[in-house]
């Protein structure tokens, strides 16, 4: 097998591992139908591709962990692969434009963006001001670079990108091309040229990137080298990512979900050199449907501990009701109609409890979603199929634009996401708003020894 096939066919195929074969198809029997039934619900027919169960041979399946061991990144090379059961799940390359066509060989550029949450916390259980004025991943950067995780702190907000402002949009993706970390890759002909393979490796020469580029962007090589060119091409990959991302390319509403207010909360974050005013998301496109799953996280992961602890204390005296709660499955249309409840009273049940419990669980996988915008070159009479199309100064492309990695997030990482979020929070207000604020600092050096606590208990 030659390595473009064999890339293509990984890029298609999840392997699961230390389970029995029943666990591993059943355990892919719930990615299958909570893409299908869950979250094309939030996201539209056209962005979801929640893929197919297939059996392999298993000796195939043991050539292709060997054969693709070398690739893998090393951050992955301690997890084994599944070559006992036969059972994979077949997804679509989203690096080509979709649904891909078999004779399609026009050259295609993919971009992956992992956006990350668009939203600052806005629920009354927020114990910490810090949080209702800078958002959770421009704090989360200080803690990974002290951490060693990167080297230094992106420039990107989050909420930039969400903001449906054109100029805050065009300066979260600049960020992100400076600092890509594992928020950005681009890939040309499904090959990556830009970005990290793991948290070290990683490709960002603007001027290499420049060169991979100019032959989309300016066909007739009229467009002299140098720096002024790279800038140029940079500008033009901007302008059409933001157009993509703004684009509604799936008419499907979301179910009958209720929308939660996004005027709820700061529509600017204080970390991020913009403070213009959101212009507001076209609610077709992708980027709007992403922030309203994210915001089913109404009461803040300080709100939502007590109800998971609520939640775990009633399994603990009843156990045998977990799979009644369907905390692990199935997730069908009984499952998703019961996160239509957008009520914030609480009633002290358990029913109350799992249903935000629930919600808060689909955020998190919202939070955590990549967006694959894949493009194509063409000609005006090209443009003439049922494609939506985006024009640059020089030439014009069809795309598609799809969101993975929506695998819900696991009911047992609660409790490390409100650890973390302390974390977090501790970090910045020590470390960053600390040296900005003198009277803060002065605090903190009279008071090292002392233990901040964050979160009510």
């Amino acid at each position: 097998m030659g390595l473009e096939p064999l890339r293509t066919l990984l890029s298609a195929i999840k392997l699961l591992c230390s389970h029995t074969p029943e666990e591993i198809l059943h355990h892919l029997q719930n990615i299958v139908d909570f893409g299908k039934h869950v979250m094309k619900q939030f996201f539209g027919e056209n962005y979801v591709h929640h893929g197919e169960i297939i059996q392999l041979p298993l000796d195939f399946v043991r050539q292709l962990c060997l054969k693709i061991q070398p690739e893998r990144p090393e951050c992955r090379c301690d997890k084994d692969m599944d070559a006992l059961s036969g059972y994979a799940m077949c997804l679509p390359n989203l690096t080509r434009l979709q649904p891909f066509r078999l004779a399609e060989h026009r050259p295609i550029l993919c971009i992956e963006i992992k956006p990350k949450c668009g939203f600052i916390p806005f629920s009354s259980h927020v114990s910490q001001e810090i949080k209702h004025k800078v958002c959770r991943y421009c704090m989360h950067q200080h803690l990974k670079v002290a951490n060693g995780k990167w080297k230094r702190p992106s420039k990107y907000c989050p909420l930039d990108l969400f903001s449906g402002n054109k100029q805050r949009m065009h300066f979260a993706l600049k960020s992100l091309l400076q600092e890509a970390q594992n928020n950005l890759k681009i890939f040309k002909n499904g090959e990556l040229i830009y970005g990290c393979k793991d948290d070290q490796d990683c490709v960002s020469d603007w001027n290499e990137l420049a060169r991979h580029l100019k032959p989309f962007f300016f066909p007739s090589n009229g467009l002299v080298s140098g720096p002024h060119c790279t800038r140029t091409i940079v500008k033009e990959l901007i302008h059409v990512i933001t157009m993509a991302l703004l684009s509604s390319t799936d008419t499907c509403r979301a179910g009958h979900m209720k929308t939660v207010p996004i005027s709820q909360g700061r529509s600017y974050c204080e970390a991020s050199k913009h403070k213009l005013e959101s212009s507001g998301l076209p609610r077709g496109c992708l980027l709007y449907k992403t922030l309203q799953a994210q915001m089913l996280d109404m009461l803040d992961i300080e709100g939502l501990y007590p109800l998971y602890s609520r939640v775990e204390q009633y399994l603990e005296e009843f156990p045998e009701e977990r799979s009644t709660l369907q905390i692990d499955g199935p997730y069908n249309e009984a499952f998703y109609e019961k996160l239509l409840d957008l009520s914030l009273e609480d009633d002290g049940t358990v029913a109350f409890a799992l249903t935000k419990v629930q919600q808060y669980r689909i955020a998190m996988t919202a939070k955590d979603c990549s967006i694959m915008i894949a493009l194509s070159p063409c000609l005006q009479d090209e443009c003439s199929e049922q494609r939506p199309v985006v024009l640059t100064s020089k030439s014009r492309f069809i795309f598609s634009v799809s969101v993975l990695d929506l695998d819900l997030k696991p009911y047992e990482s609660i409790p490390h996401q409100y650890k973390l979020d302390g974390e977090i929070v501790n970090y910045y207000l020590k470390n960053v708003q600390a040296k900005e604020d003198p009277v803060m600092s002065n605090l903190f050096k009279e008071n090292e020894d002392c233990t901040l606590v964050l979160h009510k208990v």
